[in-house]
């Protein structure tokens, strides 16, 4: 039996999300399939993340066992010819120790937000980023942001049916900059509650709006409570860009 790590670019549009469920396609059934089609073996392909429905992975990372004899590359190129036309690639494979495991051998995950602040309609990047047609102000959003950082209770942020046993992470980057008219968030953590980076992009679009303050931020992190925090920011502009080991 050899274990081998994955790492993975998707676009998440047409699927359920990351995991296996039984009312549409999901990347973790896709790439499973590709595995039993070149095996013929029945297995589970665990990620480092189980992104939701419409994110996007640029460095998903997983971790799967298989008993007949290929090599990694081969696998990789086998594992992508059957997951043709799925919008799924497999960008390396590599052999892992017996003790790796894609999610709780983590340290550390790394998401991109992107915004794209103008009036006209999406085309190239609909469905892979927000359109925000009111002008942002991304300096006051940064700055913002920053009251974020460290360990907190973000269960203003956190999703009413996360699984996480407990609210308090540690956040240890939040950056947003503009490039020309897109805004990027970039958040950095061990790991995550569930729709907390949209929960957090959702709040601070209010403060690029001009109708939240840096202290309203503040306020509702304090409050631990999930209605005092801004609006869910849609899946489309989610991507998982890296797990760190």
């Amino acid at each position: 039996m050899t274990r081998f790590k994955l790492t993975i670019e998707y676009d998440g549009g047409g699927f359920v999300g990351w995991q296996r469920q039984d009312n549409g396609p999901s990347i973790q059934q896709s790439l499973e399939d590709a595995v039993f089609r070149i095996t013929g073996e029945t297995v589970l392909v665990q990620g480092a993340g189980r992104t939701d429905a419409g994110v996007h992975a640029l460095g998903q990372v997983a971790h799967v066992d298989v008993e007949k004899a290929i090599e990694a590359e081969k696998l990789k190129d086998a594992i992508n010819y059957h997951l043709k036309p799925a919008p799924i690639a497999v960008l390396s494979s590599a052999v892992a120790p017996q003790d790796f495991h894609a999610r709780f051998s983590a340290t550390g995950r790394a998401y991109l937000y992107r915004i794209v602040n103008r009036r006209a309609p999406l085309t190239v990047d609909h469905g892979r980023a927000w359109l925000v047609n009111a002008a942002l102000d991304s300096d006051a959003m940064h700055d913002a942001a920053q009251v974020l950082l460290g360990k907190h209770d973000f269960s203003t942020f956190r999703a009413s049916l996360c699984q996480a046993q407990s609210p308090v992470k540690t956040l240890d980057r939040l950056s947003i900059h503009r490039v020309g008219e897109e805004i990027q968030v970039i958040a950095e953590a061990r790991s995550f509650l569930h729709h907390m980076v949209r929960n957090i992009v959702g709040t601070l679009r209010l403060v690029g709006e001009g109708k939240w303050s840096k202290d309203d931020v503040r306020e509702a992190l304090e409050a631990r409570d999930r209605t005092k925090g801004g609006p869910t920011a849609p899946p489309d502009g989610l991507y998982l860009t890296r797990v760190s080991y």
